[in-house]
């Protein structure tokens, strides 16, 4: 329900205390600045005014206390200095000063860090900052009373606030070490901290678009070094991305985000009372989620709980949402084979040679990663109609015309919902499996859909459907089944078909429309089973026949009878399997119950479009295939 334009106000809004926390716990706080080794005694320092810039962020404390530290105020002093010096190293790192960190306590009644980015400032003053226990640059905890945040020049410019900030076992060192300090893919996960917590976040922007999260919490958040360091590859992503025409660009993009995705590990994550409203404009809008929560290692997995939404033209709600199997390999595999430079000898071509076309659409669509299986409970959704009907006759006046009201909404639900996609190929799954379980609406909704439009005027007013779609490729033997494709209503009965198509090979799946297109030609239908199983439609379509032809429903149910075993034969060919299909479908129409018909190639590869297009009647098709129908 979130239009293109409002999704950056909410993602923002998300990630302003994520960024809030990190600058809190990372290597920009001034607990780097203000811990550090050991002098002779045990004592308690108070510095002022400290001031520290780490690029374009500035970080500022009107007054800190350091307590039970064995550092002097030089210490201290020293580290404060750009340049600061140990005697050794005349430009020691963050992380080798944050290793000699080691203090009871460390307190500031106010913490603010600022970042510039071109136009777009964005500040945030922490209350009550207080790390315990710190021991070689490790805060076994750190906590602030809260926090504002403001942020300007921004297309979505706004503010915000944080309540009570907690975190665990917090190293600094790692951070520092992650920010600053290269490494490979090698370079061992360092975790960062134990457990994080933030209440009361709440942000609104410039247009009134308010978000807000009741608590959120996390554990365990673990990193590694990356070639270009964490903060050397945010920054260069932000020179250009994988859209970038440039292929030396795109390359170099590609393999910084690969880099990345593969620096993080969380345990877990959870949200909870996360609220968006936008109420000016013509279409305001609301969206909730009761819970938020993922959980990483083995068995990942995303879930979402009591979700609500509405806007002027739709409200609904979710009772869960769930996705599990979710894997990020294909994407980092193919972000690395974008990441790999066309070699220089490339660029010249032999005279009168084409250039390599651009890739680039086609690898973008290889960075699909594996969905996993994404499942759905308690759908509600009410749909506004446009239009008006008569309301109530107004009483005492008969002759007065009524007055139009407006439809009522269209109402909607779904008990249950899955989808379910395998390891892609070429950016497309080659296993998928979609059901719904009890779709309910009314049958004036599906007037104009193929096959369900006429269930109106055979007295259905309210649908409760199932439908289920099941297809797997097989490489190895270059097949494409349909498992099952089914739909049933209540009340209704039950369609159920599968199918076995050959022929299909991987160039089915290539990104190039003309390729993929071109192999479809030579797919073969090699095996299909069909049956149709009664649950009341038949009648109640043979009832509603009869009336528009004036006919007793016996009348004319003897009369698709006589269609089904002698017209239906007339029709294929009159060869052995026509007349067995004939047979099983006069039975069926005689006393409905369950129809069966399957079909299968006699020469074992299928029949391609070829044979059907030039195959001169029906019967020249059948004569190729080994069918068997019947009705119970």
């Amino acid at each position: 329900m979130t239009s293109s334009t409002r999704r950056p106000v909410l993602m923002r809004a998300l990630l302003a205390s994520a960024c809030a926390v990190a600058l809190l716990t990372g290597p920009v706080p001034s607990a780097p600045a203000i811990a550090q080794e050991a002098a002779s005694a045990v004592q308690d320092l108070v510095l002022d005014n400290v001031s520290l810039a780490f690029g374009d962020t500035l970080v500022t404390a009107p007054k800190v206390t350091v307590s039970g530290t064995r550092l002097s105020r030089d210490d201290l002093l020293a580290i404060l200095k750009a340049d600061a010096k140990d005697g050794k190293d005349p430009k020691e790192s963050w992380p080798a000063r944050l290793q000699r960190l080691d203090a009871g306590s460390l307190t500031m009644p106010e913490l603010r860090v600022e970042r510039r980015d071109g136009e777009k400032r964005q500040v945030v003053t922490y209350r009550e900052v207080t790390a315990r226990t710190i021991r070689a640059g490790r805060i076994s905890e750190l906590t602030a009373a809260g926090a504002t945040l403001s942020v300007e020049g921004a297309p979505q410019s706004g503010s915000g606030s944080y309540g009570r900030i907690r975190a665990e076992e917090v190293d600094l060192t790692a951070l520092a070490r992650l920010y600053s300090e290269a490494g490979n893919a090698g370079s061992p996960f360092q975790r960062l901290y134990a457990a994080l917590s933030v209440e009361s976040i709440a942000f609104i922007d410039e247009r009134g678009t308010t978000v807000s999260i009741a608590r959120l919490t996390g554990r365990d958040l673990a990193g590694r070094q990356t070639p270009a360091t964490w903060r050397g590859a945010v920054e260069a992503l932000g020179d250009g991305g994988l859209a970038e025409d440039d292929r030396a660009k795109r390359a170099r993009a590609a393999g910084l985000l690969a880099d990345l995705a593969e620096s993080v590990s969380v345990g877990s994550l959870e949200a909870t009372g996360l609220t968006v409203k936008e109420v000016k404009g013509e279409d305001p809008l609301s969206f909730s989620i009761g819970r938020m929560s993922y959980a990483g290692g083995t068995e990942a997995g995303i879930t979402l709980a009591e979700i609500g939404f509405g806007a002027k033209e739709a409200q609904g709600k979710v009772g869960r949402l769930t996705l599990t199997g979710f894997s990020l390999e294909p994407t980092i595999a193919a972000l690395r084979r974008l990441s790999q430079v066309p070699p220089a000898a490339d660029k010249t071509l032999p005279k009168g040679a084409a250039p390599a076309p651009d890739l680039q659409e086609a690898e973008l669509r290889r960075l699909t990663p594996v969905i996993g299986t994404l499942t759905l409970s308690d759908l509600g959704l009410d749909l506004a109609q446009a239009g008006t009907v008569p309301g109530p006759v107004v009483s005492g006046d008969p002759l007065k015309a009524p007055k139009l009201i407006a439809l009522p909404p269209l109402r909607i639900g779904l008990r249950g919902a899955s989808m379910s996609f395998g390891p892609p190929k070429d950016g497309v799954p080659t296993q998928t499996r979609f059901s719904l379980t009890g779709l309910t609406l009314p049958a004036s909704a599906v007037e104009g859909v193929p096959g369900l439009g006429s269930l109106g005027l055979y007295g259905y007013r309210d649908l409760d459907l199932d439908a289920t779609a099941d297809t797997a490729w097989n490489e190895d033997s270059r097949e494409l089944s349909f498992k099952e494709l089914s739909l049933s209503g209540k009340d209704m009965g039950r369609l159920h078909l599968n199918a076995t198509l050959g022929g299909i090979g991987p160039e089915v799946f290539d990104p190039d429309a003309a390729v993929s297109g071109f192999a479809m030609l030579s797919a073969t239908a090699k095996a299909l089973d069909l049956t149709l199983e009664n649950g009341g439609l038949f009648e109640r379509f043979i009832d509603a026949q009869a009336k528009v032809l004036s006919l007793k429903p016996d009348e004319l149910r003897k009369e698709y009878v006589t269609a089904s075993v002698i017209g239906v034969p007339v029709i294929l060919g009159n060869s052995a399997a026509a007349k067995a299909i004939g047979a099983a479908m006069g039975k069926f129409v005689a006393k409905p119950g369950t129809l069966s018909i399957s079909a299968k190639a006699k020469n074992g590869e299928g029949l391609g479009m070829v044979d059907v297009s030039t195959a001169p009647t029906p019967a020249a098709v059948l004569d190729k295939l080994e069918v068997n129908a019947k009705a119970e």
